[in-house]
């Protein structure tokens, strides 16, 4: 079974903030979230847990497994997608003209501001992932946790359930929400 997890809350979640791959802590709020993943968890088997290495996706897993014999491997590949000159930005999906409006009301139209990741490319790195690392240990019948981030997460659900664009958002993605993807 392939299971994901989007990390606890943070302030700039609460501050409506773009983190992106700006590595920004969790929260008392978030890590009392991880906490209540970690109840709601504990009777789901797991083999490995795979994590983004910024420290809100980290803590999250570390949290939710603690006193648990499960592996967290950080992979690089699956950090947040990079939204460049708009990270640290709030309410950047609010403001008519910003690209983000773009990236969170129709997606398939989304053209990065300066510095940020193209879906064609956090696809790459989020599909690599899945091919060397999380569909080989499926084949060997291991059951595997990603936490990641919002953004990074919608981009495993489309390809592992083969959804375009238009249905990036569909899952919508809460905090320490473990949505189940392969069974």
């Amino acid at each position: 079974m392939l299971y994901i997890m989007r990390h606890g809350r943070t302030d700039w979640n609460n501050l409506r903030k773009l983190q992106g791959k700006t590595d920004i802590p969790l929260n008392e709020e978030g890590r009392q979230m991880a906490r209540e993943a970690s109840v709601k968890c504990r009777e789901i088997h797991l083999d490995v847990c795979y994590c983004s290495p910024l420290s809100r996706a980290r803590e999250t897993a570390q949290i939710v497994l603690e006193n648990r014999e499960v592996p967290i491997i950080p992979d690089e590949r699956l950090e947040e997608m990079g939204f460049g000159i708009y990270e640290g930005v709030a309410n950047a999906g609010r403001q008519p003209d910003s690209p983000m409006r773009v990236f969170f009301q129709q997606p398939e139209n989304y053209i990065p501001g300066e510095g940020g990741e193209t879906f064609e490319e956090l696809f790459a790195r989020t599909g690599a992932f899945l091919r060397e690392m999380v569909y080989p240990k499926m084949d060997e019948g291991q059951d595997i946790l990603i936490v990641g981030h919002g953004a990074m997460n919608a981009s495993i659900i489309c390809q592992v359930r083969k959804l375009s664009l238009e249905h990036y958002w569909d899952e919508g993605l809460q905090n320490c929400k473990l949505i189940p993807l392969i069974p």
